[in-house]
């Protein structure tokens, strides 16, 4: 205000000489200084711009959906339409941001106020998820078979899966080569008493042939041979029928490797029996094995006698314990996972063979830096993270190890000192190629 008083004051003693000078002839020179006094005046006192014009000039506008979209006028997304928004974390919230951070390339760099996480070391409980079923257990097999031929005068067995003991009478036989062993030991009993080792290799003979002590002695001792002969279980078990057994022809002793799918038993009275003809299949049913499918790369991760706790979903609340008894050495054909078993008892009979079950295998604690796997994009050949970079998160280039859950190893391009963005993927544009430094 002062300078424009003194202004003032200048160009009207100018005017006073002015009026002097046209008779004096000066009117040239006096115009000339009135010029001068005028432009010193206005460059004393320059108008600063205000610090509202500096901050409006400072505001970035951008797409909430592409944020690569940066403005400093609003406006509309040039790729979606929709209206622009003030970037938050700008200068005129308190957050500096420098030029060179606006205009670094959006393929490898975003500027963004998501959460950032800070990896974690430690030591992790690793395991293995997988699923399976239950089945018999294979060494429990046993075949009945017919050691002599002979036709079936009475069975005793009536339907699949009846429960047997062992030493119970299953069915009865007629058998010539067995009537005509008998009549040699007799008559070598009556006849040729002394005969000892004769009347011994009788004797063997029918032992051989599926003969008890008992019957034996009851045919030495009565004179007269068992027409129809008794069979007796030597195992205990459920029975399953021998679907491929042709009766009356040759013998098949293939194990059925599907006995849920049986049919009523085929062996029926009155069929005739071939020598070496296996008539019925015993199964304990009190031990099964639970075989679980494991991924190929789980497989490096697996040992035997591992802990192993099973969980069946059709029985809720029922969980079985054991350990990782077999590694199948081979896979099955059109199968890419490696089987392995688990032995289990079944002496409740609450187990049900072809039941499904999930399994988680403890393989032991893996120490490393881990990070949650949202913070976490993988690109085929390539894992990256966005780390942070001031108020921008630069895509950077990692390796990884074991999965755990929700939680991933970082084996290779992080410390404990970096900070990543908690949601890889909410940083990503699906329309852009993503570069990272060393790899563009």
């Amino acid at each position: 205000m002062k300078g424009k008083m003194k202004s003032i004051k200048i160009i009207h003693h100018l005017f006073r000489k002015r009026e002097r000078g046209l008779a004096n002839g000066n009117t040239l020179i006096t115009v000339g200084l009135m010029a001068i006094v005028i432009f010193f005046s206005a460059c004393s006192n320059p108008k600063q711009p205000s610090k509202a014009t500096q901050a409006k000039s400072a505001v970035i506008y951008t797409c909430p959906m592409h944020p690569q979209i940066l403005e400093d006028h609003p406006g509309s997304c040039p790729i979606c339409g929709m209206t622009l928004v003030k970037k938050s974390g700008q200068a005129s919230e308190g957050a500096g941001i420098s030029l060179n951070t606006v205009l670094q390339p959006v393929n490898s760099a975003v500027i963004s106020t998501i959460n950032a996480i800070v990896p974690e070391k430690k030591t992790i409980q690793t395991g293995i998820s997988a699923d399976g079923y239950l089945d018999f257990d294979t060494r429990t097999f046993n075949n009945i078979a017919s050691r002599f031929s002979g036709r079936i005068e009475k069975l005793y067995i009536k339907y699949a899966f009846q429960e047997i003991h062992e030493g119970q009478r299953i069915f009865d036989i007629y058998s010539p080569d067995m009537v005509t062993a008998q009549q040699d030991l007799i008559y070598l009993t009556k006849n040729s008493a002394q005969e000892v080792a004769l009347i011994n290799a009788a004797r063997q003979k029918l032992l051989l042939l599926g003969m008890t002590p008992a019957q034996i002695n009851e045919v030495m001792k009565t004179g007269k041979p068992y027409y129809s002969l008794p069979v007796y279980s030597p195992y205990d078990g459920h029975v399953h029928d021998m679907p491929h057994t042709q009766m009356g022809g040759s013998a098949d002793t293939k194990t059925p490797s599907d006995f849920a799918n049986n049919p009523p038993l085929s062996i029926k009275e009155g069929m005739y029996a071939e020598k070496g003809q296996t008539l019925f299949n015993v199964v304990n049913p009190h031990r099964l094995w639970a075989i679980i499918k494991i991924a190929p790369s789980a497989v490096s991760a697996l040992k035997l006698n591992q802990p192993i706790k099973i969980t069946i979903p059709d029985i809720p609340g029922k969980i079985l314990y054991g350990k990782v008894n077999f590694i199948e050495p081979a896979l099955q054909n059109g199968d890419k996972t490696t089987s392995i078993r688990v032995y289990l008892d079944n002496m409740n009979h609450s187990l049900k063979v072809n039941s499904q079950v999930k399994a988680e295998v403890q393989t032991g604690g893996i120490n490393g830096l881990w990070i949650p796997r949202s913070a976490l994009i993988d690109l085929g050949r390539t894992q990256i993270v966005w780390l942070k970079n001031g108020p921008s998160y630069q895509a950077h280039r990692v390796s990884t190890g074991l999965v755990n859950g929700n939680e991933i190893q970082i084996t290779k391009g992080l410390s404990v000192t970096d900070s990543v963005a908690s949601n890889a993927q909410y940083l990503t544009d699906s329309e852009s190629f993503i570069k990272t430094q060393g790899n563009e």
